[in-house]
């Protein structure tokens, strides 16, 4: 057991906390002297120890309910109790033993353990006690010794004997000290809590007989019932009840023994507590009921339990989450089976107006949401301002997606006001969220059931050129998506789908195949004269601002922006191909001219045109936007198509 607990602490260098707990509890003392030898002999340079490098915290999902992780007071960091012992075996693992000293483990006033270079002093009472010698413990007291005085950490010989659970021992302490039989610990623990910690029943007993208080709480305001339920220890807690301890006390964040038993699917303990008087609707400090804790802890058996002792099905904790909805938040299937069995409300909203089903899309649960689409009320959906298909593709839960969209979702249905100011770009619709994942699959199935390409304040198609998507740029155009898109809180002179596709030379090509308004950027208000400097500070879509601030921001504007200017000249050779006769102003010439090599750009923009291109452009212009794109298939002669299509290939 020695090696695995090493291997343990160099593995994992953790403190004590609540995963480890089974771990712990379930130790013997040398196995927990090792250990503590072994991490404080980890001690960083700084003296702090590996195990006090490690701070656990509670935390919440962005955009979740603040109460959805909520902190629990069950099951507690163990502690490592300062009777020292612990600190000091005499002749132990390789250290040498000197009379009545001990090489050891030490406590640092903040509890963590450090190894002593001195040699600790054991205290002949707590040997005594730990190897049950009662006659020593009565020569003691005998020869005048008072053992009722507590040591630096308010430790009594009778704590002492409640943790070894020397019965014999304690007996005597607590008739030679009655006074002492409550008395604490500096962590304000009494013998009957730690008798029930360490599940001595016979200990518990006998200081429960001699009058102690059984409801005597530590500094966590953790009663020995709260701590036997947390142990299953089902002896202790009727126990402690049979001696008329408060089954409704409360722990420093309200949670009661009830709570404790029920987060453990304990029906025992749950079954003695009730019928002793626990209130099964008593909540803890954020609101939350016994049969709330079992239901987002997935504990089917204590659930059913409560119901059927009339616990109320519909519960909420203080931020309006419904036990239904943080069943389903959590993934619990035949949790929220049950519930909506017993007629749990599927339409109850937490503080955030989300219904369960938007949690359970949200967290991709096919079962749990097939199971609450049939009962959750199209108009409170509505009303809550999202949609569960915007969280289903936020996720790219496809899966759900699809089941939503079969059964009826509006796929249209676009993000409240305040909603949709939760993010920059002001995005309302599903398949912005489809697009802005490049989910290709997502954002067919929605344009397939009819999604609108063309509500959002930035056109997805935008966004699908900003991902150089080609097929969901195909995708959006096929389904009516405006190719010559503006945005309206950045407006510019030419459409935004050019403004997007500069430095992508192939989708600037292909969005002006599509028949995309190439003709704009070649009309400057400014023309041959002098155009106004230009201040560079960008804004996140690389628009320039110009000093003299103009309404409009225009093409040749755009194209000298200091990471654009060099490509201005690809970028008018393509665009000269889709136009007619065009003057450059007098800024796209400075350009032009900054390259010898552009210089046959220049010559290309002179006009007249010629006239097969002239006729080519006017040929296109006749067809329209809309045949334009399915020009393979209108009838013409393949020569000519190719011509329309810019096919030089041939």
């Amino acid at each position: 057991m020695a090696t695995q607990i090493t291997t343990t602490a160099n593995t994992q260098r953790e403190v004590i906390g609540s995963e480890e707990y089974s771990l712990y509890s379930s130790m013997s003392e040398d196995d927990l002297i090792q250990l503590a030898i072994q991490r404080s002999l980890e001690e960083d340079p700084s003296g702090q120890s590996a195990a006090q490098s490690h701070q656990k915290s509670v935390m919440t999902a962005p955009g979740e309910p603040t109460i959805a992780n909520r902190p629990c007071p069950h099951n507690p960091p163990q502690q490592l109790y300062p009777w020292h012992r612990l600190a000091a075996q005499s002749g132990g693992r390789g250290h040498p033993s000197n009379l009545g000293a001990s090489w050891g483990v030490r406590r640092r006033y903040d509890g963590s353990l450090f190894t002593s270079s001195q040699p600790v002093e054991l205290d002949p009472v707590a040997v005594a006690i730990k190897e049950g010698d009662e006659n020593a413990v009565l020569n003691m007291m005998k020869s005048g010794k008072n053992l009722s005085e507590p040591n630096k950490d308010g430790w009594l010989p009778l704590h002492e004997a409640a943790y070894y659970g020397e019965v014999g021992c304690l007996k005597l302490l607590q008739k030679a000290y009655p006074g002492t039989i409550d008395q604490r610990t500096l962590q304000e623990e009494t013998a009957v809590y730690i008798a029930t910690y360490r599940g001595h029943l016979d200990c518990l007993l006998s200081l429960l007989q001699a009058g102690a208080e059984p409801d005597i709480a530590n500094k966590s305001r953790e009663t020995p019932l709260y701590k036997a339920c947390e142990r299953k220890n089902v002896e202790a807690v009727r126990l402690l009840v049979q001696y008329n301890a408060d089954t409704n006390h409360r722990c420093n964040r309200g949670w009661t023994a009830l709570h404790e038993a029920v987060s453990r699917n304990d029906l025992e303990i749950i079954d003695i507590l009730i019928k002793a008087g626990a209130k099964i609707e008593s909540t803890n400090a954020y609101g939350i009921t016994s049969l709330f804790v079992a239901a987002e802890s997935g504990q089917l058996d204590a659930l059913r339990y409560l119901a059927k002792c009339g616990a109320d099905i519909n519960t909420q904790a203080s931020d309006k989450a419904s036990a239904l909805y943080e069943a389903c938040k959590n993934g619990h299937e035949k949790i929220v089976q049950f519930l909506l069995s017993q007629g749990a409300d599927a339409n109850r909203a937490n503080k955030d107006g989300l219904l369960p089903l938007h949690i359970a899309a949200k967290k991709g649960n096919y079962e749990i949401v097939t199971m609450l689409i049939p009962v959750t009320s199209r108009t409170r959906v509505k009303r809550s301002g999202i949609s569960p298909l915007h969280l289903a593709a936020e996720r790219n839960n496809d899966y759900i997606l699809e089941e939503l969209v079969e059964a009826g979702y509006d796929v249209n249905f676009t993000l409240s006001p305040e909603r949709s100011r939760l993010y920059e770009d002001r995005r309302s619709t599903v398949l912005y969220f489809a697009v802005m994942n490049n989910n290709i699959y997502a954002t067919e199935l929605l344009l397939q059931a009819g999604a609108n390409p063309n509500v959002d304040l930035l056109n997805p198609l935008l966004i699908s050129i900003r991902h150089g998507c080609l097929k969901t740029m195909k995708l959006l155009l096929d389904h009516g998506a405006n190719i010559d898109a503006y945005i309206c809180s950045h407006p510019t002179t030419f459409p935004a789908t050019i403004m997007f596709s500069m430095k992508y030379l192939p989708l600037l090509k292909f969005l002006m195949d599509l028949g995309c308004d190439a003709n704009s950027c070649f009309k400057c208000q400014y023309g041959n004269g002098p155009h106004p400097v230009l201040d560079y500070r960008r804004d996140r879509f690389n628009e320039p601002r110009v000093s003299k601030q103009p309404s409009v921001v225009q093409f040749c504007d755009m194209v000298s922006a200091p990471e654009m200017n060099c490509w201005a000249g690809p970028i008018i050779d393509v665009l000269l191909d889709y136009v007619g006769n065009v003057q450059l102003c007098s800024r796209l010439k400075e350009h032009i001219d900054s390259y010898e090599e552009w210089a046959v750009i220049k010559e290309k923009a002179e006009p007249p045109r010629p006239l097969t291109h002239l006729c080519r452009i006017r040929v296109r212009s006749l067809i329209g936007r809309n045949r334009i794109k399915l020009i393979d298939t209108l009838p013409l002669p393949d020569r000519l198509i190719r011509y329309l299509q810019y096919d030089y290939s041939q």
